[in-house]
């Protein structure tokens, strides 16, 4: 087995498409499709199915993990050697939520950029259950998500912000003389929804249930402004964090806060314990904490 042949098993895993592939390694189908053949038979195995469509079967899903660790490791060396470059170049991937990146990251970015010119900064805007998949895989360095207290044995992270949910709704809805809303107060409502990779939205949803009923799901977006929009043309209530209110500037609209216990927002920025952080990396994650005064 050999770098190349990881590469690609680990590229047909992905897009579990052999064109595909080969688009994203600039080879031809064919070598693609030699690669993953010479691999299947050097380990006496197969690896994906191929009809009707391809799947990895359960030894290539096993094999998968392992080769993701491989590539890894094997990042890691240039990324050792970057050190003794005084960051003079170097790339980073970062995951940030849309709902709230855009209230502390463009300023922390630009300056970050402006002061390291020479280092790359790629984004992924998310939710939280995208990002930490994408963490998981090693696709990210840095995941901006909601805190896990429970995956404090997996990652390593700085917390800095904690902000209520808060009740958007009409300023004509029955809801808008309210000085607190309950979620009983809620049951007959319609209710403009993160996506469900917003860790949010099961917090919302198990909330509902504790008040013995199902929260009637009129839309999803991961766009904060689409959301506003969409109580602001009654459509139904929805649930965003005050730091994200502050931001809105809507006259129909009324933000109230919930009946306690609240629900809120924790933020933190997340790396991985078990993998090589870059000294671009960490002089981010620096950086980031110092400007947001952590």
């Amino acid at each position: 087995m050999n770098l190349k042949q990881i590469e690609t098993f680990i590229a047909v895993a992905d897009y579990l498409n052999f064109t595909k592939a080969a688009e994203e390694l600039y080879v031809t189908q064919s070598s693609v499709s030699k690669l993953i053949k010479s691999l299947e038979d050097e380990l006496d195995t197969q690896l994906f199915y191929r009809t009707p469509n391809i799947e990895l079967t359960e030894v290539g899903k096993s094999i998968y993990k392992q080769c993701i660790n491989i590539m890894n490791l094997m990042k890691s060396i240039p990324l050792e050697v970057e050190n003794y470059h005084e960051l003079n170049k170097g790339e980073i991937n970062i995951g940030i939520p849309p709902l709230t990146g855009s209230s502390f990251f463009p300023e922390i970015i630009g300056e970050f950029n402006y002061k390291y010119p020479n280092i790359k900064i790629k984004l992924f805007e998310g939710g939280s259950k995208q990002i930490e998949t994408r963490l998981e895989e090693g696709k990210l360095d840095i995941g901006i998500m909601v805190s896990n207290p429970s995956k404090s044995e997996i990652y390593d992270s700085i917390e800095f912000v904690r902000s209520p949910l808060l009740v958007v709704v009409n300023k004509n809805s029955v809801l808008a003389n309210k000085n607190v809303i309950s979620f009983d107060d809620l049951r007959n409502q319609k209710f403009v929804l993160f996506q469900e990779d917003f860790k949010l939205n099961d917090n919302i949803i198990e909330r509902c249930k504790l008040e013995g009923f199902e929260p009637y799901i009129i839309c999803k977006s991961s766009q904060k402004e689409f959301i506003a929009e969409m109580v602001a043309f009654g459509v139904g209530v929805a649930f965003l964090p005050e730091v994200t209110c502050m931001e809105l500037k809507k006259e129909n609209l009324i933000y109230i806060p919930l009946e306690e216990p609240s629900i809120y927002l924790n933020l933190s920025i997340n790396w991985r314990k078990d993998r090589y952080l870059s000294h671009a990396s960490r002089e981010w994650i620096n950086f980031a904490a110092t400007k947001l005064s952590i």
